[in-house]
């Protein structure tokens, strides 16, 4: 189908166009958009039509997705869910007790990843697979959910940003650098460990102390400035440090798998 429209194909090249609601409601007809990338985009009510999708790799939030006229969000949920239980559980929780239980998974988890990720030469720790990010950039995003989610608005500390966090791309860069973080910095993978350690060490402190009565609490701050005042629990709180937790595992073990064949494959080529 492609090969009919030839010449008359629109195409971006390699322009990079951000931060613009300029093609809301737009319509792309007969354009190539061959290697395009999407990174987080609200592409809520997109409908693509007779298109080819071939070698097509869609993350993120995802609901009433259908393909070809199928509802596959069930699918898709329930694979991720036989991948990862430890997402079911994720939603499961109500009590102090579940999140107690839920941080215990988590820590389990993290050993796990961590200590698979040092058995790599740590330039690979630094190194990005498909342009995600590297392992080293996604302990220092955790260091932000946590200084974001639970310091702020659990703990209720103003600006607890650690210098090395790192926020989720679409975070003004301007306003990153005036919480303190250093997004250009370049740590080694000791330092990053180092203060993903103490974050982590602090959601065990506040979910050993948790009561169904805290979890119920309101909380006063925005995670971070920018972010919209609405109302906020201790407990939607910590769920969303949790579910960063869960996610990130996720990236970071399937970008692992990567590095590790790469790393084989060079022995063996030896």
């Amino acid at each position: 189908m492609a090969a009919q429209y030839g010449p008359h194909r629109w195409s971006a090249g390699d322009r990079d166009i951000d931060h613009t609601d300029a093609f809301r409601a737009a319509n792309f007809t007969v354009c190539d958009l061959t290697g395009a990338r999407l990174r987080d985009c609200d592409l809520t009510k997109v409908k693509i039509v007779d298109s080819w999708l071939v070698d097509v790799s869609v993350s993120g939030y995802v609901q009433n997705l259908v393909v070809n006229d199928v509802d596959v969000t069930a699918f898709v949920a329930a694979e991720l869910d036989r991948r990862h239980p430890e997402r079911a559980r994720l939603r499961q929780m109500r009590t102090a007790e579940d999140f107690r239980a839920m941080w215990d998974t988590l820590e389990g988890l993290w050993a796990e990843t961590v200590a698979r990720a040092e058995r790599l030469p740590e330039q690979a720790l630094h190194e990005r697979v498909d342009d995600e990010w590297s392992f080293v950039e996604t302990l220092r995003h955790l260091v932000f959910t946590t200084d974001a989610w639970a310091s702020r608005t659990v703990l209720d500390e103003p600006m607890p940003y650690h210098r090395l966090g790192l926020p989720q791309t679409a975070y003004s860069p301007t306003d990153a650098a005036a919480l303190g973080m250093d997004l250009d910095a370049r740590p080694s993978y000791a330092q990053v460990l180092q203060a993903r350690a103490d974050r982590m060490a602090l959601v065990r402190g506040i979910v050993d102390g948790l009561t169904d009565t805290e979890l119920a609490r309101a909380c006063t701050r925005a995670p971070a400035p920018g972010y919209p005042e609405e109302a906020r629990t201790v407990g939607g709180c910590l769920s969303v440090v949790m579910d960063e937790e869960c996610e990130h595992r996720r990236y970071a073990t399937r970008d692992l798998a990567v590095l590790e064949a790469g790393v084989e494959g060079g022995a063996g080529g030896v």
